[in-house]
């Protein structure tokens, strides 16, 4: 994946595919960005136009930072790109950013997908301050997060050490993990028309299954895939089976057909 590039322009930090088909805007959580959606961005750049904007999580001042500081990133990042509409996929935190761009933007977003995503229950890293200094605690946590602690590659691991060993970075984590807190949309969700996936790991422990039936029961035009032997992040521990779930889906939303064919909840692997 090393051919694509990080662009800057205009106060934005992103990565873009530029194939010709409709953009998939992916969002990523509070630790982690391109390498988590490697999968989603090998599988659907040949037909899609797959952009990742780097969010600004630690450049915000600590004051600001805030869940709809983020959305109101991705608004003018939207802008600024002059898409006319996106698919939008949002994993952990990402999925909350996504929640309340189509809450404010229906009319821009032909689909919305959601793993892992925060917006009706955190427990995410929890509020409280991350235990610095202790390496073999953040590997357990790191690892605690997959379904196979393998995923949580000693790279992955290195670099939610040196975030949260970084006070301003760690401080930052626990800004937005608070503010998404504030931030609950169980109320609001009845009112997200979009076309709506939602892929989860059976065995998240982050945002258990549950997390995503009650999003499948809140959200009307939702279908819930249910992904086994898959913690919090399936697009990086099951990539495979996460590309046929939202393949499929992409191609029912951007066909006509979702509504005929939506399958209420289906079980991968």
């Amino acid at each position: 994946m090393s051919h694509l590039e990080i662009v800057e322009e205009s106060g934005f930090k992103y990565m873009e595919t530029g194939g010709t088909g409709q953009p998939i805007v992916l969002l990523h959580g509070l630790l982690g960005a391109l390498s988590n959606f490697e999968g989603i961005i090998n599988h659907f750049s040949p037909t899609h136009n797959v952009v990742v904007p780097i969010l600004p999580l630690f450049e915000i001042s600590l004051r600001s930072l805030s869940v709809t500081k983020l959305v109101e990133y991705v608004e003018e990042f939207i802008e600024f790109k002059a898409y006319d509409k996106v698919h939008v996929l949002g994993n952990s935190l990402g999925g909350h950013i996504a929640q309340l761009y189509t809450l404010k933007h229906p009319d821009k977003v032909l689909s919305m997908t959601l793993t892992g995503s925060s917006g009706l229950f955190e427990s995410a890293m929890g509020t409280t301050f991350p235990k610095r200094g202790n390496y073999e605690y953040m590997k357990q946590k790191a690892e605690s997060v997959f379904y196979d602690p393998a995923v949580a590659t000693k790279e992955l691991v290195d670099d939610v050490y040196t975030t949260v060993n970084d006070l301003k970075k760690a401080m930052c984590v626990v800004a937005i993990a608070k503010s998404a807190v504030r931030h609950n949309l169980e109320d609001r969700l009845h009112h997200i028309k979009t076309p709506t996936l939602l892929i989860w790991g059976i065995q998240d422990s982050v945002t258990p299954i549950w997390v995503g039936e009650k999003f499948n029961e809140k959200i009307p035009n939702s279908e819930l895939v249910k992904v086994d032997k898959c913690g919090h992040a399936p697009m990086m521990e099951r990539p495979e089976l996460f590309n046929i779930g939202l393949e499929s889906f992409i191609n029912r939303v951007e066909d006509g057909t979702f509504l005929d064919t939506k399958k209420d909840t289906y079980t991968l692997g």
